[in-house]
């Protein structure tokens, strides 16, 4: 088996030694922009050089950045460059806007695309959008860092796809997980046979019977999790076994609404830094929920992996009329030294919102904990003081139980 790169196959120490040279950099650079005065200021840059010292330093949110970009625009101060020396600007929705280089792989792209198998003498069906958002660009700048060729072709007139797609003679797809198997309908309509052997799909759940139909018509399918603001983060391999964390990105698991990260295994949201010198995104909260895989793909990439996309971590949920937030939840638990985690329960009584805090704790009762829930989330509510570790470990800190079909 071949690697994208010597990266891929570190041992645990290597890539720890390396993490500590580059990661007081990325801080250091951090520290010089705008964006980041808040945030960083008066942090050792040189200390942080581990995840314990990274998990120290305050998570930025996308709703901060959106912020910072209206006050400074177009990007908030957060970037090295000045707009004019990036090769694009992007605007997705918010609107939020993301930079875009030229520089070989800047979005890390080519990792994924080589364990896909894609490279020189493939032509890719790239069918990520070109319009205002990165997507297209994205997978384009893999392709290019892996030798192939790409028909930029968006979404939309399928038959005109399918017959570029004969003609050109295109070996491979990139697009959401869907929209594949519409091209491929179509081409079964007109008649048309593809030579598209190989997908990389990102943008949307691939599901285990959507896979499995690319299966059965010779279409080795995977997918990979990337977002605008922070390229790839991870991907699978052929090993199919979770998805194994980018070489360029530092992934952490935390507890939503809070920058602490979780035991292996629990699931929580998605924090990631990124190492990329033009862009350097500390803890940036993704509001994606995950959970760390133990062990190593069998596939020989070493980095470590996640189980994949497992819902969003804003929780927000408004009972009586209010807004009860993750963060409120997170202020509760911190507010006395007893509570070792707590989880908010809406569900409905007699045409009525009914809040329930479940509180664990081994120490203090009910009517104790009560005043600390008014002054936090406020709003009355039902306090259960339950057993230390009794509930679950699902990255849920607000459960809303209520229908309303």
């Amino acid at each position: 088996m071949t690697y994208f790169d010597a990266a891929e196959t570190r041992t645990a120490d290597q890539r720890a030694a390396d993490i500590a040279l580059l990661l007081p950099a990325q801080i250091a650079r951090a520290q010089a922009l705008a964006g980041y005065a808040a945030l960083l200021g008066g942090v050792d840059a040189g200390s942080v050089t581990d995840r314990a010292a990274l998990a120290a330093l305050p998570v930025l949110r996308k709703s901060e950045l959106g912020a910072a970009q209206r006050a400074q625009a177009p990007f908030g101060g957060f970037t090295t460059k000045p707009a004019s020396a990036f090769s694009h600007v992007f605007q997705s929705p918010g609107p939020i806007y993301e930079p875009s280089s030229n520089d070989p792989d800047w979005w890390r792209m080519g990792r994924f695309l080589h364990a896909c198998g894609i490279g020189a003498g493939d032509i890719v069906h790239n069918c990520f959008g070109y319009h205002l958002t990165p997507a297209g660009m994205i997978f384009e700048s893999g392709a290019r860092a892996v030798g192939a060729a790409v028909l930029p072709a968006g979404t939309g007139q399928t038959e005109l796809q399918v017959t570029a797609a004969r003609d050109i003679g295109t070996t491979a797809y990139a697009g959401t997980p869907d929209y594949l198997k519409v091209i491929l309908e179509k081409a079964d309509e007109m008649g048309v046979t593809l030579a598209i052997t190989r997908a990389a799909v990102g943008g949307g759940a691939l599901f285990p019977s959507l896979r499995a139909w690319y299966a059965e018509r010779g279409i080795t399918c995977l997918q990979s999790y990337a977002t605008a603001d922070l390229g790839n983060i991870a991907y699978e391999s052929p090993a199919a076994e979770g998805m194994i964390v980018d070489e360029g990105v530092i992934v952490e698991i935390v507890t939503p609404g809070t920058g602490d990260p979780v035991a292996e295994g629990e699931v929580g949201e998605v924090v990631v830094t990124t190492l990329n010198p033009d862009y350097p995104l500390i803890r940036f909260a993704t509001g994606d929920l995950s959970a760390v895989m133990p062990g190593e793909s069998p596939c020989g990439r070493t980095n470590m992996r996640i189980k994949g996309w497992m819902g969003r971590a804003d929780q927000t949920t408004k009972i009586k009329g209010m807004f009860v937030r993750p963060e409120q939840v997170a202020a509760l638990v911190a507010a006395h030294e007893a509570i070792e985690r707590a989880r908010v329960v809406a569900s409905r009584s007699g045409e009525q919102d009914v809040m329930t805090v479940q509180i664990e704790s081994g120490a203090g009762d009910a009517e104790a904990f009560g005043a600390l829930v008014q002054a936090h989330l406020k709003l009355k509510g039902a306090v259960e003081v339950v057993a230390p570790g009794s509930l679950p470990r699902d990255g849920l800190v607000i459960e809303d139980q209520r229908t309303y079909d």
